[in-house]
């Protein structure tokens, strides 16, 4: 499906753009560079761009945004794949159909890599309002000041900025003991020992393991740099959310996280991140609200629905 971008005073927009909402995709636990505006609209940096975005009708518009970067947009926002197509196979699962039903407007961003492996070391142990924090300072004290309607913000820094930082600067910043994490990691791939760009070409299996030479990135946090800024849809990233809602629906209370995530990309394949991605908004934003606790999780729950749904309790 082909983007079909025009121009108007102050941005580009895309018409007719199905399967998009802002809050779902900015909101989807996925991104922590966009902050919702008051009327509803997010703006954010990306790509060292400043930019506000916001639907109207079925066309998106993108504020500060420039004709000469409509390719970047249609890559970020993967505007030119078929959602509708995923949704209607992942539907086939009763409990993925109840999700999307609240997530319909979710679409998997496609960021910056280095910036993405940054903000998801900071994720561990973290909280999305810290994580943000974190990620905003370290941008405000080594980006580039970038201005968009009036006010300032500030892009990431690059991997060779970050290697001259000491383990106390970036600690300074929030984010404590991470501070030594994002440092080594930033020398490491500054000098070349680490290649983002060669990892991204390999299987998802291949650059699992690359990525987790680092330190501070084990299976959860690579899953999700794989994710939402190399393209392997078929990582399935496993948070205390996603934990919960798969221990509810599909699993044993006691079935580990690394048997959570065999399952989910046994079962979804390579639309697993996908699914990944609806079932944390619906477990997150709407089950968190109504309680889906541990004490909720338990085996007589989720066997009575597994036998309902058909689903594989083979992984215990």
């Amino acid at each position: 499906m082909k983007a079909k971008v025009f121009e108007y005073e102050g941005g580009i927009g895309f018409k007719d753009v199905k399967d998009f909402e802002v809050k779902h995709i900015f909101d989807c636990g996925q991104c922590f560079r966009w902050n919702e505006n008051d009327d509803g609209s997010y703006t954010g940096v990306a790509f060292k761009r400043a930019v506000r975005v916001y639907k109207k009708d079925n066309d998106v518009y993108i504020s500060g945004g420039k004709m000469e970067d409509k390719d970047l947009w249609i890559n970020y926002f993967d505007l030119e794949r078929d959602y509708g197509e995923i949704k209607d196979e992942l539907s086939k699962d009763e409990v993925l159909k109840d999700a999307i039903k609240y997530g319909y407007g979710i679409r998997i961003l496609n960021q910056e890599i280095f910036e993405t492996l940054i903000s998801y070391i900071i994720s561990a142990n973290n909280r999305i309002p810290m994580i943000k924090r974190s990620v905003e300072n370290i941008a405000r004290e080594y980006g580039e000041k970038v201005c968009l309607e009036g006010k300032e913000y500030y892009t990431f820094p690059d991997a060779n900025t970050l290697s001259k930082c000491s383990v106390e600067e970036i600690s300074s910043l929030g984010c404590g003991f991470r501070s030594e994490y994002i440092v080594e990691a930033a020398k490491r791939i500054a000098e070349g020992e680490i290649n983002l760009q060669y990892i991204k070409t390999l299987n998802t299996d291949e650059a699992q393991a690359e990525l987790m030479k680092l330190k501070g990135i084990g299976p959860k946090v690579s899953d999700c740099i794989m994710l939402f800024s190399m393209g392997k849809y078929d990582a399935f990233p496993v948070d205390v959310w996603v934990k919960r809602v798969m221990q509810y629906f599909y699993l044993a209370p006691d079935v580990s996280l690394k048997k959570i995530r065999e399952f989910g990309r046994e079962k979804f394949k390579n639309k697993a991140g996908f699914a990944q991605e609806y079932l944390f908004y619906y477990a997150r934003v709407f089950k968190g609200k109504e309680g889906l606790t541990k004490k909720e999780c338990n085996w007589e729950n989720s066997l009575n629905l597994s036998s309902k749904l058909h689903l594989s309790l083979r992984i215990t």
